[in-house]
């Protein structure tokens, strides 16, 4: 059945390992994480219009809704390659915060192709749109999968896993930023003054998968040169195991940072008892498992809204 809008969610992620290793000739670094969906979300809403266009709003008036944004970038993309004619009034509805390391753009970028290739009635199998995300960054196919799974290579080699227990997080965004390509360079500049073979930039891919019910097992390269870069991301981990987290671990190349609780309520009397420096931000959230997340946006079968 035709539809003329639709509205998904787009969540977040978290890294739950992330290990940084050798250099490639392109330039790129090769890499070993586990990626996991959570709660945290945008919404995406997209409309039909007459005219082959495609025009973005935003309910963050500071971010571009020009050609540059990844909404835009998926959207004609799957327009030149299968909809030519088609056209789309998308408005984002921003929660996930930027320049966090949580994945917020690729997020939109992904739902962005889900939502317009029902809204325009196409047929694309899942490999037709991975094809497509992987041309707009690195993070952006693993959208189109959701819950708990490993990336290698620059990120794009995509191995999903069982899903572990749910988990209650705590994200908080302190009032650091953190330049992903600063991080990288500075990865590299350490990995030229040390001989030790566990360094952050190791040779070697990890050989056993994570096992997400041992939180001592949560790694982050980038935390050792974001801290460097930003005391204030250290000051808010800090902050979270002080509240009571099991385990707390930078997200992504930053700047949030996330806390692992058993509990809603451990969650709850973190909320209340972290103590927040000047403008930092918080947002509770939990895992989200591949099934709920295809059953929130999935590919052939009932889309999420309908009108």
């Amino acid at each position: 059945m035709s539809i003329s809008t639709i509205s998904l969610p787009a969540f977040a992620k978290i890294n739950l390992t992330l290990r940084v290793l050798a250099k490639r000739a392109d330039g790129y670094h090769d890499l070993d994480t586990i990626f996991q969906t959570v709660s945290l979300h945008d919404t995406i809403e997209m409309s039909l219009i007459d005219q082959p266009h495609i025009i973005l709003s935003c309910s963050d008036r500071s971010l571009s809704a020009g050609e540059d944004n990844l909404i835009i970038r998926a959207a004609v993309a799957l327009q030149d390659g299968r909809a030519a004619g088609k056209g789309a009034r998308i408005h984002l509805e921003k929660r996930i915060p930027v320049q966090a390391g949580l994945g917020g753009g690729s997020s939109d970028a992904a739902v962005t192709l889900i939502g317009l290739a029902r809204l325009w009635d196409l047929s694309p199998t899942k490999e037709d749109l991975m094809a497509i995300a992987s041309q707009l960054g690195a993070d952006v196919p693993f959208f189109l999968l959701g819950g708990t799974v490993r990336g290698t290579g620059v990120g794009g080699k995509l191995e999903p896993l069982v899903d572990g227990a749910e988990k209650f997080l705590l994200i908080v965004r302190p009032n650091a930023n953190v330049n992903t390509s600063d991080a990288y360079k500075a990865l590299d500049q350490r990995s030229l003054t040390t001989h030790n073979s566990k360094t952050i930039l190791s040779t070697s891919v990890a050989k056993q998968v994570f096992d997400k019910t041992d939180v001592a097992s949560l790694t982050n390269d980038f935390e050792v040169v974001a801290f460097d870069l930003a005391p204030e991301i250290r000051r808010a981990k800090a902050a979270l195991l002080k509240a009571g987290a099991n385990a707390a671990l930078l997200a992504g190349s930053g700047s949030a940072v996330f806390g692992i609780f058993d509990s809603e309520d451990a969650q709850r009397r973190a909320i209340q008892a972290i103590e927040l420096e000047t403008g930092w931000r918080v947002f509770p959230c939990r895992t989200v498992g591949r099934s709920e997340y295809e059953a929130a946006m999935p590919l052939g079968q009932k889309p999420a809204r309908q009108q």
